[in-house]
Parts: C-alpha cells; structure tokens; sequence
C-alpha cells in the first residue's frame, strides 16, 4: 500500500503545467529560468620573474615603515587600492608624496570607508588627494599601492597588509615590494584603471 500512494504521488509530480494549479504554473518559467552567465576566466599569463623583491611579516617586521620608504621614493605617481586604510603613518606619507609633486590617486571600498570609524579617507580628499570609492563588488579587497609605473624606477607594493594599524600591530600579514619588473608593475597599474573606470567619486557619495 504505501508503494501505491508513492507511485500516485509521483505521478501527480509529473503532471503537465497546465494541470497544475494557478500557483504552480506561475512558478514554472522561474524554475525553468537558466542560470546567470558567468564572465569568462581567463588563464593568467606567466611574467617573468626579474628585479627586487622586499618583504615584510607582522607583527615581526615594521612593514608600515617599509611602506613609507616605497612612497617617499616615488617620483611622478602613486595609485592606491585599498580596502580598510586607517593608518595614520600611511595617509601621511601620501599627503607629503602630494605636497612634492607627485601624482597620488586612492581608490577605495565604499563600505569600508563609510563605516570604519578611524578611515583616513576624508584626511586624504581634505589634503586634495582624488579619492575614488569602489561599488561594484561585495569587496573591493586590494591592497595595492603602484608607485612610477612606466618608469625604470617602478615598484609594486601589495600582499595581505591592509593600510591599517591593526595590520602592523595585531594581525599576522605579509607585504612585498616588487621593484624592476616593468611588466608587473605595468599589469598593477593597468589593473588599477580598469577598476577606476568603474568607480565613483568620493563627492559623489
């Protein structure tokens, strides 16, 4: 007997749409729907490996110092991807990078920047630094500072490290500064603007 009801349950599974009830053929094109068309991944090309690299552990290693040297070297431009930047040593070393000459862009996380209480964002856009916010994704988690890109002097600063005091003194982080790759450090900065061209400006928020 319970094989009977089974075998009427699933036939009554089985009928055609137009028997169903109202509520269920309403939900049949939903269910039927296809699923959303991911964007294709592309393999990521093999750059050689040239040049320098400078790396740093917290809490071990003073990799905010380290951070600060990479800025007060460049010469011509610096853009900034960040996701949390509430480092005061950090913010201070772009505004001085500003103040001489130096073209400094910060892009951000939109989310971040408004609800971090200790964001150093606003202390940049009040120094006159462009600040950009990302909207697009549920985190705009880089953590890249492109310091001369186009230059032989290029550098690449990225790793776990947030620009953030916990990630110096309380979080366990790795930072690398890759010097005399020019692929690389053209790949970052290419990188950057793709993500600019997405982002909105901080007045705009």
């Amino acid at each position: 007997m319970p094989a009977l009801v089974m075998l009427c349950a699933c036939a009554a599974a089985a009928q055609a749409p137009e028997q169903r009830a109202p509520e269920q053929r309403a939900l049949t094109p939903v269910l039927r729907q296809a699923p959303p068309i991911l964007p294709v991944r592309r393999m990521p090309p093999a750059l050689p490996a040239r040049g320098t690299v400078q790396l740093a552990f917290t809490p071990w290693d003073n990799a905010e110092a380290m951070i600060v040297e990479g800025i007060r070297g460049a010469k011509q431009q610096i853009l900034v991807q960040a996701f949390s930047f509430t480092s005061r040593a950090l913010a201070y070393a772009l505004i001085a990078a500003r103040k001489r000459g130096v073209d400094v862009q910060v892009m951000a996380d939109r989310e971040q920047t408004y609800s971090g209480e200790a964001s150093r964002i606003p202390d940049l856009v009040q120094a006159g630094v462009p600040v950009v916010l990302e909207v697009r994704y549920q985190s705009a988690h880089n953590k890249v500072m492109v310091v001369d890109a186009g230059t032989a002097d290029g550098a690449v600063i990225t790793g776990s490290y947030n620009w953030t005091y916990a990630a110096q003194y309380k979080n366990a982080e790795n930072v690398l500064i890759l010097r005399g790759n020019p692929d690389i450090v053209s790949a970052y900065a290419a990188n950057w603007r793709r993500h600019f061209a997405e982002a909105l400006p901080y007045a705009e928020q």
